[in-house]
């Protein structure tokens, strides 16, 4: 190892010395410098197996250096830096070029790991085929450890096709990192298709994905397409995999292990090139001891797995995060919030069940119904201490007749503190999307998952209950009792 060079460039002498001990400790050869002029020299002559630089220097940004130094020397490793810990800048690092973008702080350990591994097998990134700087408005928040994990683990998957598997809690936010691997990817100009299979009923999951033809079976009076051919040349997203039927899960093995299908009631295959993201809140290995989930195809689907941590275990990205969805509440027309201390600190203390999306909802929510501009703490112990939906329908299970009653009780404190006088634009398509998703999650608890029973007790048509599934993505719970 002796003799491997590493060149760094930050413009804290703190960290050059750490760097340099550390390094020099592994065996490594150090020369550091606080500026990218110097930094550039060194590469221009020729000297370092590998650059570790920051983002940030006083004479000039480490992002518009890098694609100078991968021209001159393209073999040349480079580890980026930073402090601006976001989606955005992991994103940016791999579109220059970087070998690996590394959060500040950063684990000494983990750097070594990084800089051992890409002097053993040295190779350049491919570049992002588009610019980070159009996508600023995608909303993956968050500088907790956590989160790095997962932006330096997207900027890695982004020019792949590999299959992905993401797991988490209902709300952590699945669907928009796969919209993330879309839109950033190879396949960002093709279609992202997206299908939930617990909101289709389960005996047309293979038409939908697949397609029919015209008289395959009762009502099939033309031929319909389905998503595979929908998203061809894109991607397809399977949301809630693990409710997916097993006569699908064999058709969908057929696809990924030789790249083709058939339509229902079809005979000629059909070449299919689609990356496929799948998605759960499950346990996959549960179902497959269940019997319930293809083990064959949990091996095929779970090639990359990517955990979505839930908020609470992740609660410093909060104060990111409210003031984000304040930000997007504004761009939509409504009033700018802001958070005293105290109701700061409450958010932060509470467990957030509903993560990611619990979290948006009630920040519209505060943007809409409330009138002063700084939200205190008396505010945030109210709207937390209302009861949710979902808890009072499930009070007595399946008893369908105290649903109006819970209706009323929690409609009766949503608005308790809401001012009639204050009338921001869309205010009443705002209100029924708060009020829809929390009325349809109760109907479905007090049925135990009965879709047929709960639109019934709605009073609403089957199909546009579960469209309304779809559209809010509700996580249907079926009871086995």
């Amino acid at each position: 190892m002796r003799g491997r060079s590493i060149l760094v460039a930050d413009d804290d002498a703190a960290i050059r010395t750490v760097l340099n001990q550390a390094l020099s400790r592994a065996g490594y050869e150090v020369r550091s410098t606080g500026n990218a002029a110097t930094l550039w020299r060194w590469v221009s002559q020729g000297e370092g197996d590998l650059v570790i630089t920051d983002v940030v220097m006083p004479d000039e940004n480490a992002f518009d250096l890098v694609p100078r130094i991968k021209k001159m020397r393209p073999d040349l490793p480079v580890v980026i830096m930073s402090a601006q810990n976001t989606f955005l800048t992991a994103i940016r690092a791999s579109e220059r070029g970087a070998y690996e973008y590394l959060p500040k702080p950063f684990d000494l350990k983990e750097l070594i790991g990084i800089v051992g591994r890409a002097l053993s097998q040295p190779k350049e990134r491919p570049a992002a085929a588009a610019k980070a700087e159009e996508w600023e408005g995608i909303p993956l928040v968050g500088r907790s450890a956590a989160m790095q994990e997962i932006y330096r683990l997207l900027a890695r998957l982004m020019q792949t096709d590999l299959t992905v598997m993401i797991t988490g809690e209902s709300g952590t936010g699945k669907e928009l990192v796969a919209r993330a691997l879309h839109d950033y990817g190879k396949r960002r100009a093709g279609p992202f298709v997206a299908i939930n299979m617990a909101a289709i009923p389960r005996d047309l999951i293979e038409s939908e994905l697949f397609g029919h033809e015209k008289g395959a079976f009762t009502g099939a009076n033309t031929r319909s397409s389905g998503r595979f051919e929908q998203a061809e040349g894109g991607t397809l997203f399977l949301d809630e995999i693990g409710d997916m039927p097993m006569e699908a899960q064999t058709r969908l093995l057929r696809v990924l292990q030789q790249g083709e299908y058939t339509t229902v009631g079809g005979r000629t295959p059909i070449k299919s090139d689609v990356r496929i993201i799948a998605a759960t809140n499950k346990d996959l290995r549960i179902l497959i001891q269940q019997g319930l989930f293809r083990e064959d195809l949990f091996f095929r689907l779970n090639v990359v797995p990517l955990r979505l941590p839930p908020l609470r275990e992740r609660i410093e990205d909060v104060p990111d995060l409210i003031r984000h969805f304040f930000a997007q509440a504004e761009r939509e027309g409504l009033p700018l919030k802001q958070l005293d201390q105290g109701a700061l600190d409450r958010l932060k203390r509470y467990r957030w069940p509903g993560n990611v999306r619990e979290l948006e909802n009630l920040a519209r929510r505060l943007a809409a119904l409330y009138p002063q501009e700084i939200i205190t703490t008396a505010v945030m112990d109210s709207e937390l201490a209302q009861p949710s939906l979902v808890a009072l329908a499930e009070e007595e299970p399946a008893a369908e007749e105290k649903l109006s009653l819970a209706v009323e009780r929690y409609l009766s404190k949503y608005f308790a503190n809401f001012d009639s006088s204050l009338p921001p634009p869309g205010l009443y398509h705002r209100i029924l999307r708060e009020v829809e998703y929390p009325l349809l999650s109760a109907a479905l608890a007090a049925t135990r998952g009965n879709q047929i029973r709960a639109a019934d007790l709605l009073g609403v048509n089957r199909n546009t209950l579960r469209k309304k599934i779809r559209e809010l993505e509700i996580q249907v719970i079926r009871s086995s009792g």
